[in-house]
């Protein structure tokens, strides 16, 4: 996933491994109250899951419902998710959804998913959700070249990639009318770094607990969640 960090930094193979184990570690949250008040379903990549959270209710999707008891959540993601894999995950879900959430694109960046592809792969992602769902939220990771796992040369390579990704998802949302969640920050006031240690996981690329804490709280400043609350 990061052959070129692995070239440049001793810790890498360790961060590497400790990545796994935290994938392989992880359960997507979900909740099925029994009567729900709305139904929220979750599609993405491995931060839809939750990975690098302590526990599923330290995921976004947990803090959600933990905020919200009577949303029903379901949850689809999958670990290593680019959105050509979100397509796939949609296509098995049901429709009816109140909201469709979508968390993606740090594998695009990682695994360099072309500009062209990335774009027509999110708009067939767009517009499946809108099928399924009342509403749909676009929220793709932070900029993956912040993560502590990379160094230069190979950081300032993914800034730039992280900052296409997030042009692409912004003029996609316009031209789908959906809402788009602008995670990306400059360096100089990117939480995820001022407050490294604790806001990313021991793998130095995923959010630990307190990370997704601050993606929640970015969803509901940024009105993620408005057209359910009606706030």
């Amino acid at each position: 996933m990061a052959a070129g960090a692995l070239l440049l930094t001793g810790c890498a193979p360790w961060r590497l491994m400790t990545a796994s184990d935290l994938a392989k570690a992880s359960r997507s949250y979900t909740a099925q109250p029994s009567q729900p008040e709305r139904r929220i379903l979750v599609v993405g990549d491995s931060t839809a899951v939750g990975t690098g959270a302590a526990r599923p209710e330290d995921s976004l999707a947990g803090r959600i419902g933990a905020a919200h008891p009577r949303w029903q959540i379901d949850n689809l993601a999958a670990n290593g998710a680019k959105f050509e894999d979100v397509q796939a995950q949609l296509e098995r879900a049901s429709t009816g959804y109140d909201l469709v959430l979508v968390l993606a694109g740090g594998n695009d960046v990682i695994r360099l998913t072309s500009e062209q592809e990335l774009h027509a792969h999110m708009e067939q992602v767009i517009r499946t959700a809108k099928a399924r769902g009342k509403q749909v939220v676009l929220m793709p990771c932070g900029n993956v070249g912040h993560a502590p796992l990379f160094i230069p040369p190979v950081s300032w390579f993914m800034d730039s990639r992280s900052k296409r990704l997030h042009a692409t998802a912004q003029a996609v949302a316009l031209e789908s009318g959906v809402r788009y969640i602008r995670l990306l920050k400059p360096r100089a006031q990117d939480p995820f770094v001022q407050r490294a240690d604790e806001l990313n996981a021991a793998d130095g690329l995923h959010p630990s607990s307190a990370g997704y804490q601050q993606w929640y709280e970015e969803l509901v400043r940024q009105e993620g969640l408005a057209s359910l609350t009606g706030t």
